[in-house]
């Protein structure tokens, strides 16, 4: 059974337009660049794009789409959107509301300014910190200075270290060079960061000599040169193609697939596993001849 349904907001939810990406001409944040005396206006534009299948919820009876109801847990009635609070629960079951001018009394200096604290070595932040990059574009009056920073950057292979409020929450940022264009990276605070020492890692026998060369080995023959484009979402077009499927069979069962037999969890012969792995590199090296301006490892 396939379900129709005319209601497009159905399959929209909030934060889809910031999830969509792409460049509609409309910033989400207006302000400048500021380091030392340096004020560069600028405006800032998503730097990623997602796109994501979206499901409804249906009544499995029937296909009719299924409502969310914002419901108050005290006694299971409709609360519409102009009775609806922002609450901070300070205690178990204890609440205090905060309004709009509440988060306007927040004093945070340049609000509207992506202020540069710092700049450092760009090779020594672990990307681990680096979150979400959106593009910034120069506004009237700041093409010189924008690309003034961006040239320095750069050459320099430093990035500025920024902190930004964007949406009433204070972000630590990264601005870098990226081509013709400033970057603005969102970051985590360090405390964000969950403590790497809390997890157990192998501190006893190590790989011998023989297994780190054919690891290394095995490293530089599957080396290639850095191409986005090689790489894509199979499971996203996989599973169109099932959607596909049972759209044209009518919303039928498909034949089950046979299952995938995982991988051994544990490896008991480092040096055997690595030289199939070699042997499998090598293999794939000779059956796939390497393109026109690309390196062969």
């Amino acid at each position: 059974m396939v379900a129709h349904t005319s209601d497009k907001k159905r399959n929209t939810r909030a934060g889809d337009d910031e999830e969509s990406g792409g460049r509609s001409g409309r910033a989400l944040w207006q302000g400048a660049i500021s380091f030392g005396l340096v004020t560069i206006p600028v405006s800032l534009h998503l730097a990623t794009r997602r796109e994501e299948l979206k499901f409804n919820l249906l009544r499995k009876t029937d296909l009719s789409p299924v409502n969310f109801k914002r419901v108050a847990a005290v006694d299971g009635k409709e609360v519409p959107w102009d009775q609806i609070v922002k609450g901070y629960q300070y205690e178990k079951g204890k609440y205090v509301v905060l309004k709009d001018e509440d988060f306007k009394r927040v004093d945070l200096e340049a609000t509207d300014t992506i202020d540069i604290v710092d700049f450092v070595e760009l090779a020594e932040i672990n990307p681990i910190y680096f979150m979400r990059p959106y593009y910034m574009e120069p506004l009237r009056g700041g093409g010189g200075a924008y690309a003034l920073l961006r040239d320095v950057l750069a050459k320099t292979q430093k990035a500025g270290i920024a902190k930004v409020v964007i949406r009433t929450r204070q972000h630590l940022a990264a601005v870098k060079a990226n081509g013709q264009l400033l970057v603005l990276e969102l970051m985590h605070f360090a405390d964000e960061l969950v403590n790497p020492g809390t997890f157990a890692v192998p501190s006893k026998k190590l790989p011998g000599r023989r297994e780190a060369e054919m690891a290394e080995t095995l490293v530089n023959q599957m080396t290639t040169r850095w191409d986005p484009r090689r790489y894509n979402d199979e499971y996203a077009s996989a599973l169109m193609k099932v959607i596909k499927r049972k759209v044209a069979t009518g919303g039928k069962s498909l034949p089950a697939q046979p299952e995938h037999r995982r991988a051994a969890g544990n490896v008991i012969d480092l040096a055997a596993v690595l030289q199939r792995s070699l042997d499998a590199a090598g293999r794939g090296r000779r059956t796939s001849a390497p393109k026109k301006g690309v390196r062969a490892a």
